[in-house]
């Protein structure tokens, strides 16, 4: 191990490879899976060299006699960090750990669950944990220093959980669901611990789930029947900046409750997650930058837990001397008997610090993962990572060359008294102007505070539907019929009246934009970017009745609908910076001769929105029609008129003359002919069907009396997208990935993932989850924070989803169908659907129908995964979760698709950091939100200039 701490790039590496060693079922996959991960170590040259000629090129028999000792090797370093498999040998280790004077909190490995089906089971391993080991431990003779304090005796057998084990909906967004939920499962494991005499922990996890965590624990202890209990503890992160904030708020809340908690204070175990989650999301960092930031505010709380431990009883989980050494001090100052205090340390991790500590006198508990070593690997690496950390204490004083000076430093600005230089990377590529363009950042509904407001909007929003919205045309009011906008959740309900137009309104509003073309596109390009720029600053005003429109007409649930806000402002932010790019246009000049390449707007642009995304996709077609120059008319989606209306309005107070910009609200069979088809119409910006964008290309290419230039089409067309689940992947990771990409907003996103494809070696373990994570999906109403699956968008699209199950199941193997009960009378909903055995050729594996439907298709091998994903006329998204290399490359070279993803959902894209679209028949131009989608919608122009005159230049 010290060797190997030594050694980054091996380090990674083998790190990497023991992380997907569970998932490698024969020796040979043990082997190839070796070679891959240690074939790319590059340093030091001669470990390269031998891995190069003894793993990667040895003799297969040689390989394979490798593996084997690998997966030796790996589970006899998981058996130093993880405390028994069964209870069995729990109890062996426990009473071993006893007879050194240690005590001991049990944690149970493999807490990830996907739905209702697990977290049944992990609560029924907790009670069997409870039943099996407490009286056992009960007979065993007592030592005063574990079993007993000041207070009179403790338990014997103290058990941690994560709350998030006893839920599949353990979502913050839906503080009061998830509560419900866990409580569930929650109260009668409580119930068996008290009866038993044991303690409980409850394990703090990363900080999205931390208030409501915090939450849970509250609401339950102060029910009457926990209230008065004291063998009960949570965790509390010092690398948390709210650490000290929560802190006084649970010390305010015990002293109510009026009966002390135990308090496990730890630094935190998720630095870098947190670190990368924040700002990949574009979030305040919740956890100090620094890690003396870390230690100091460990010494803080836990000197505050000394001054307090009649209420907040401590326990110091560190392996830091500096830091327990400041707990010891604190304690003796303020006169907290050694008894009444404990150190926890990991199992496997601090023995000689542990032995030193009950020596002295102090009470040790051990913290002890149990379960099985395959599920528990990513704890192990975890561990081990810890263990070679260049920052880790434990590191520090086994390398040698540290003084005790060093080790016992005050925490302070350059005082990481044992961290050594390292060179960081950013690891990869900057997102598309980096520097010039940051994301809008999605609302982080883990806080109080957005979950208010959008709930606030949602409510005044209530009050105000079914007013009627007016639309101009030229001046002039649409002469159309009324457009009744329904509310898909409860039909009912009607959002908004919006004025349609006629075909004579269609071409009116076509000459009224050509018309305002020469005054709009000789504007300054400042002028235009800074319309864009002023409409992101209202969006972001009024972002969450926006949102609420879209959760009300679209039927979008609460972190969709902000999504989808949120990319409209990208939209707005994006273009207007590559405008400004595209408007310095290029010089190539040469003595006596100048050359400038520029842009010129193309004219009259029709624009031709989805309902699917009411605000982001109409706003990132118009705002990059108008930045360029071009005048716009806009048709919406029929079921989303009233949020164009809102769009339109936001555009026009930005500065976008009404002339400049016309909305055509209206039945898109009656008003596309005119749209498509005008003289005047240069170019058409169409998302939607393959249906209707091929109709399009085809009528756009027609040529009509007065027409002076070949129609531009671009279309954003469908997708049968898939998801490959690799032999090797982490089925955690993939069952969450591929639920969020095929029911997220009721499947209702062009890129969602409707088939995917599953290696036979893992095929049904894979499914079985699947089918728990997807049933245990909330289906409901989209202004419930709770819904995960809301409504389908209206009567037909409910009725082609409706033919495409029963067909399914003529073909196909229904293996879950989510009944939504009582909504259907309301609304248009209909639950998750799962097919399995289903051929390539199957209408379910080859037709895009816009719903909550996935099919399952098993096969066996990647080359096949890959002819099978590729078996289709579209190439939109796709995605693969693997622990591969060899695998993950393959992905990015064979399978055809615009947008490609590698284990993560195959939803979500981001302007900029994600350019959208794709080819074959699912589109037709480049992607939007990418560096050259201006570049679509102006024409392209040279300028040469002779500047020699008589003989002499004029430069």
């Amino acid at each position: 191990m010290a060797w190997l701490m030594g050694q980054p790039s091996l380090r990674l590496q083998a790190f990497r490879f023991i992380d997907a060693l569970p998932s490698l079922s024969t020796r040979d996959a043990v082997a190839e899976h070796l070679g891959e991960y240690l074939g790319e170590v590059r340093e030091p040259p001669w470990i390269a060299r031998l891995i190069e000629r003894v793993v990667v090129g040895g003799p297969r028999p040689f390989a394979r006699g490798l593996a084997g000792l690998a997966r030796w090797t790996a589970a006899r370093m998981a058996r130093r960090f993880i405390a028994g498999a069964d209870f069995n040998g729990v109890l062996a280790t426990t009473a071993r750990l006893r007879r050194r004077g240690w005590a001991c909190s049990l944690d149970f490995l493999g807490e990830v669950v996907v739905g209702d089906v697990e977290a049944d089971q992990h609560r029924a391993m907790y009670e069997a944990a409870i039943t099996s080991l407490a009286p056992s431990m009960a007979s065993w003779p007592e030592q005063s220093r574990l079993d007993r304090d000041s207070r009179g005796p403790l338990p014997r057998l103290s058990l941690a959980i994560k709350l998030s084990s006893l839920s599949a909906r353990f979502r913050a967004i839906d503080r009061e669901g998830a509560t419900r939920d866990v409580l569930s499962r929650l109260r009668p494991l409580l119930r068996q611990a008290r009866r038993a005499g044991a303690q409980v922990y409850i394990d703090m996890e990363n900080h999205a789930v931390k208030d409501l965590v915090l939450h849970i624990v509250r609401t339950v202890l102060e029910e009457p029947e926990f209230r008065d209990w004291e063998d009960v503890g949570v965790a509390l992160q010092a690398y948390l900046c709210e650490a000290d904030r929560d802190f006084e708020t649970m010390l305010e809340w015990v002293r109510r409750r009026g009966t002390p908690i135990w308090v496990r204070l730890v630094k935190g175990a998720y630095w870098d997650f947190e670190t990368i989650t924040a700002r990949a999301n574009g979030w305040p960092v919740p956890v100090f930058s620094h890690k003396w930031e870390s230690d100091a505010a460990f010494e803080r709380l836990a000197e505050r837990l000394m001054v307090h431990a009649e209420w907040l009883r401590p326990a110091l989980g560190s392996h830091n001397l500096r830091s327990l050494a400041h707990g010891i001090a604190c304690a003796r100052t303020h006169g907290v008997a050694d008894g009444d205090w404990e150190v926890q340390v990991l199992y496997g991790m601090a023995d000689p610090l542990a032995a030193q500590l009950a020596a002295a006198g102090h009470r040790v508990r051990v913290y002890a993962p149990f379960g099985d070593w395959l599920p528990g690997m990513a704890y192990l690496v975890r561990r081990l990572l810890e263990n070679t950390s260049n920052e880790s204490f434990l590191r520090a004083g086994a390398a040698g060359g540290t003084t005790e000076e060093e080790l016992l430093m005050t925490p302070g600005p350059g005082r990481d008294a044992f961290a050594v230089a390292t060179t960081e990377s950013d690891g990869g590529t900057k997102p598309v102007d980096a520097e010039d363009f940051r994301n809008e950042p999605l609302s982080d509904f883990s806080r109080d505070e957005p979950r208010e407001q959008l709930q606030e909007a949602v409510s005044r929003l209530d009050g105000q539907r079914g007013q009627e919205w007016p639309v101009l045309v030229g001046g002039q009011p649409l002469s159309g019929s009324r457009l009744v906008s329904e509310n898909p959740s409860d039909v009912s309900q009607v959002v908004g009246i919006v004025a349609t137009a006629t075909v004579a309104d269609a071409g009116r509003a076509v000459l009224t934009a050509s018309a305002a073309l020469a005054d709009w596109s000789r504007r300054p390009m400042s002028e235009r970017v800074d319309c864009l720029r002023r409409a992101a600053g209202l969006m972001r005003s009024r972002r969450w009745e926006l949102a609420a429109w879209a959760i009300f007409e679209s039927g979008k649930p609460w972190a969709e609908a902000d999504a989808d806000v949120a990319e409209a402002i990208d939209f707005c932010e994006y273009y207007a910076t590559q405008a400004e790019r595209m408007d310095t246009g290029q010089r190539f000049d040469v003595p006596g001769e100048v050359n400038w390449y520029g842009y010129r707007p193309r004219g009259v642009v029709s624009v031709i929105s989805p309902w699917n995304f009411p605000l982001a996709i109409p706003a990132g077609m118009t705002v990059a029609a108008l930045v360029t120059g071009n005048t716009v008319v806009f048709k919406p989606a029929e079921q989303s008129s009233v949020i164009a209306v809102q769009l339109v309005g936001i555009l026009h107070d930005a500065g976008v003359p009404p002339e400049a910009l016309q909305l055509v609200p209206g039945n898109g069979e009656e008003l596309g002919p005119v749209l498509v088809g005008h003289p005047e119409v240069a170019m058409v910006a169409f998302t939607g069907s393959r249906e209707v964008g091929l109709a399009i290309n085809r009528q756009a290419a027609e040529t009509v009396v007065g027409q002076r230039a070949v129609r531009r089409v671009i279309a954003e067309m469908g997708g049968k997208n898939a998801i490959i689940v690799d032999g090797n992947a982490d089925l955690d990771v993939a069952v969450d990935g591929v639920v969020r990409s095929a029911f997220s907003y009721a499947g209702q996103k062009c890129s969602a993932c409707s088939r995917v494809i599953v290696l036979e070696s893992v095929h049904d373990v894979f499914v079985e989850r699947l089918i728990d994570a997807a049933g245990s999906l909330v289906v409901g109403p989209a202004r419930d924070p709770a819904t995960s699956v809301g409504p389908v968008i209206d009567a037909g699209s409910l009725e082609r989803i409706r033919s495409a199950i029963q067909q399914g199941r003529l073909s196909a193997r229904e293996m879950l169908a989510v009944d939504a009960g009582e909504l259907v009378q309301q609304g248009h909903f209909v639950g998750p659907h799962v097919f399995t055995d289903v051929l390539p050729s199957d209408p379910l594996a080859q037709e895009e129908f816009f719903g909550p439907l996935l099919a399952v298709l098993r096969v066996p091998d990647l080359d096949e995964a890959f002819r099978v994903a590729n078996g289709t006329e579209y190439a939109l998204t796709g995605g693969i979760f693997s622990r591969s290399p060899s695998s993950l490359e393959r992905a990015r070279s064979e399978l055809n698709v615009g947008n490609l993803y590698l284990n993560r959902e195959i939803t979500g894209a981001m302007v900029g950091r994600h350019p959208f679209g794709g080819y074959r028949f699912s589109g037709i131009g480049s992607k939007a939100g990418g560096p050259d989608y201006l570049g679509q919608f102006v024409i392209p122009v040279h300028v040469a200039e002779n500047t020699l005159r008589q003989g002499f230049a004029i430069e």
